[in-house]
């Protein structure tokens, strides 16, 4: 869980620094900024997704790495199909990783409402 909240913490600290939100644009630079931070806050899921599934192989609780990374990726966006469960002793770890996915979506949700906010406050000066 550390692992994947410091990973989400690193990759909105790069996101801040590399888009620019500040100064006047067009609509159609303001639609590649958030094309460019979506991208970037995807790719960050899909890292925090990898390092779950790793971890899930490491402790052999699954064994088959497209299999892990479909459990993870299924677990933590909280689709929960069922269709692949963890064994009895690893299935409050992967309870935990959809409390982290939960929290780190919402994370990314509210970076995105921060720069629609900072846009439209700087449009309206």
């Amino acid at each position: 869980m550390a692992l994947s909240v410091a990973t989400h913490a690193l990759g909105v600290t790069v996101a801040t620094r590399r888009v620019a939100f500040e100064g006047a644009a067009s609509l159609q630079t303001w639609t590649w900024r958030f094309i460019l931070l979506a991208w970037w806050m995807v790719l960050m899921h899909l890292i925090e997704i990898t390092l779950w599934a790793l971890f899930y192989l490491w402790q052999k609780a699954l064994t088959e790495v497209p299999l892990a990374l479909y459990f993870s990726a299924v677990t933590y966006t909280t689709t929960g199909y069922g269709d692949v469960v963890l064994p009895m002793q690893w299935r409050l770890v992967g309870a935990v990783e959809a409390l982290t996915g939960i929290l780190m979506c919402g994370w990314s949700t509210g970076f995105f409402f921060t720069a629609v906010a900072r846009m439209v406050q700087t449009e309206s000066r």
